[in-house]
């Protein structure tokens, strides 16, 4: 073990994890699905300063993207959809959706679809109204995801995106194992992949979350796969070459006191709890 993996250790120890749906799930609390349905209204809670859970729902064509284990898709299933299709590209996700759909009542008004939202498999004016909670950070591809969203969207459809920029306290996402806040700033991608990977290897699930979270580049050289760094800065300069305008945009600051950190150019990179957005096609 390398000094910086130790010292990575040794810090992590001093900070309690976050709750996490991962340690529930292996604790034998809640599924993920589950704690996703638990927690659905508040993946919409910053949207609702802007509009209704009716305006975004009611009667409508539906589109999750980034659903996870559709927990939350199902949440807004029950607030009056016409119809919600959640899509994601983790495969395992889709046997626990439908699980939960049936369970729930939900089944015919839901469908999961396996796929990349890059290139979704949708005709053009499908959707009324598309979410992105949590799931700007992770695409590959984020310009061309908007390009698409805007193709399935139809005419006065609405695209709502909600992100924490990558340098929030846990925008690293590995606070399944990690609970110390900032940890990319202090510790290098490669010492982090170490302690990571040390951390979660006595898990049941520790083999599947390495290799959810990690991948290789041609070189060999091992990278977090699943996180993008998406900043503030990054997120408005693709609006801006994509030619989209907001109808709504909201930077959540961490907590209250920090408002005045949260306004200010760089600072506000790290003081930000939520990048809120909402985009109308004409």
């Amino acid at each position: 073990m390398s000094w910086s993996v130790s010292l990575l250790r040794a810090v992590n120890r001093l900070f309690p994890l976050p709750q996490h749906p991962f340690n529930l799930q292996n604790d034998g609390v809640k599924t993920y699905a589950e704690w996703q349905f638990e927690k659905g209204r508040d993946t919409v809670a910053f949207y609702l300063q802007f509009a209704s859970l009716d305006e975004l729902f009611l009667d409508k064509q539906v589109l999750d993207i980034g659903c996870g284990a559709a927990g939350k898709t199902l949440f807004y299933a029950s607030c009056g959809v016409e119809h919600i299709t959640g899509m994601d590209i983790v495969a395992h996700y889709e046997e626990e959706a439908n699980a939960l759909a049936e369970r729930l009542g939900y089944q015919d008004k839901f469908t999961f679809v396996l796929g990349d939202a890059a290139a979704t498999p949708f005709a053009d004016n499908s959707f009324d109204t598309i979410i992105m909670n949590d799931a700007m950070e992770h695409v590959d591809k984020p310009e061309a995801v908007l390009s698409e969203c805007l193709r399935i969207l139809r005419p006065h459809g609405r695209i709502y995106i909600n992100f924490p920029p990558y340098d929030h306290p846990y925008g690293s996402h590995l606070s399944d194992a990690i609970g110390m806040p900032w940890v990319h700033r202090f510790f290098s991608e490669k010492t982090l992949i170490q302690g990571y990977k040390e951390l979660v290897a006595h898990l049941p699930d520790g083999q599947s979350r390495v290799d959810f979270r990690i991948s290789k580049k041609e070189d060999g050289t091992e990278y977090f796969s699943y996180i993008n760094h998406m900043s503030i800065r990054r997120f408005r300069g693709i609006l801006k070459r994509l030619n989209l305008q907001p109808i709504y945009m909201h930077e959540a600051p961490l907590r209250g006191f920090l408002k005045p950190l949260a306004k200010l150019p760089v600072l506000k990179e790290f003081f930000v709890k939520m990048v809120v957005c909402v985009i109308e096609k004409e």
